[in-house]
């Protein structure tokens, strides 16, 4: 068990980081794209956050190794079954987006506004399932650095989705004004 708590999380982050560079391969050229600032204003955080999660520590390491919840078997698989299907549905609406998909806000040549999907869910579904990945990681840790670590990569997710909504709203105009009214941006009835 001691040898599954310490490489099934990793292992999960590593076949998903493995597929996201594989198919970053094929996109669309991109039409417009946001400044190198603006990117490293989002991706700073997460890097952040994830060297939270990985970093390993005790309670008298300081306050973020501190233990919010109890190491349980309960936890440690509510936490990877979280991860696996955060992660599993980020995946989905990166196949769902194919071609106009990018790491940074851009907006494609010949971008096309998908609503089908993992996007007639919510709006910003990589966001939510890489988000729910952060958080079934943190419960199985259970400690304080994993709450933070989500904090930031709401906040992170937050910033950059506002920097989006506004593009697809200048580029789609009425249509994504629909869209928008009718799906949440990153929890179903709630947000």
């Amino acid at each position: 068990m001691r040898l599954l708590y310490h490489y099934l999380f990793p292992g999960l982050w590593l076949v998903w980081i493995a597929y996201w560079r594989i198919s970053a391969a094929d996109v669309k050229p991109t039409q417009r794209h946001e400044s190198p600032g603006s990117r490293a204003a989002h991706l700073l955080p997460l890097l952040v956050a994830g060297v939270l999660l990985w970093i390993r520590g005790d309670a008298e390491d300081g306050w973020l190794f501190r233990q919010l919840l109890a190491h349980s078997l309960t936890t440690f698989w509510t936490g990877a079954a979280i991860t696996a299907a955060g992660l599993g549905f980020s995946a989905w609406a990166r196949v769902h987006l194919g071609r106009n998909w990018s790491a940074t806000v851009t907006v494609k040549q010949d971008h096309e506004l998908i609503r089908t999907g993992p996007y007639a869910i919510v709006r910003h579904p990589i966001y939510t399932g890489v988000l729910f990945g952060f958080i079934g990681t943190a419960l199985a840790i259970g400690q304080w650095r994993g709450v933070l670590a989500v904090v930031i990569v709401f906040a992170s997710f937050w910033r950059k989705l506002k920097i989006e909504e506004r593009w697809m709203s200048e580029t789609f105009g009425e249509q994504y004004r629909q869209y928008r009214a009718r799906t949440r941006a990153l929890i179903p009835f709630l947000l």
